[in-house]
């Protein structure tokens, strides 16, 4: 079935309705996939990574198909929509069997399933994710990984994490981080190894 969706008929029917030219599917499946969201779980708002670093291309279009049969509204789940400046949330899908959503992928294309998976049952959320590129990307434009973001309004928190991560890296020279990255590495290695009293 996934060989399926990276085929030429259905890149071209992907294409057709995007009017994208020249997608590239992921062979890997970079994050892509069967997705599982279990019960009393949830996935918030959040701009997609948009560099393959692989293949070096640049992620342009989600496909997400649903499989959740007899999924009611009340069981949560949704994938929501939200505006650029995450002011207000455009669209709420349920994720019913085999509704398929296709949206471009961008810097700033906020989406996730925030409200949490609430089955009576505790039957998990399930999906099918498959992401397409083009050969678009060049070094002007900046890598970032997923980004996630704060709805108004609520008790989601922003992720320092990350946010500190892209700082060193707008900031930091790539020799700084690289040498950052292998004493980091030698430290942990040296932390590892066992005392020589103790090994006997």
């Amino acid at each position: 079935m996934f060989y399926s969706f990276n085929s030429r008929p259905f890149i071209k029917l992907i294409e057709n309705i995007t009017g994208i030219r020249g997608l590239i599917p992921d062979p890997y499946f970079s994050g892509a996939g069967f997705h599982e969201v279990k019960n009393g779980g949830h996935l918030s708002i959040h701009a997609d990574f948009n560099h393959h670093k692989m293949m070096n291309v640049e992620r342009r279009i989600n496909v997400l198909i649903y499989l959740n049969k007899d999924w009611k509204p009340e069981y949560g789940g949704q994938i929501e929509l939200w505006d650029t400046a995450m002011t207000r949330r455009a669209q709420s899908h349920d994720p019913i069997f085999n509704r398929c959503l296709i949206f471009n992928t961008t810097s700033d294309s906020m989406h996730g399933n925030p409200q949490v998976v609430n089955h009576p049952d505790g039957v998990s959320r399930k999906s099918i994710a498959l992401y397409y590129y083009t050969a678009t990307w060049d070094d002007l434009k900046r890598s970032h990984t997923t980004q996630f973001k704060v709805r108004p309004g609520t008790e989601d928190r922003t992720d320092w994490k990350i946010k500190l991560r892209e700082l060193k890296s707008d900031l930091l020279p790539p020799f700084v981080i690289r040498n950052l990255g292998k004493a980091k590495r030698q430290l942990t290695g040296a932390k590892q190894l066992p005392n020589p009293v103790d090994a006997e």
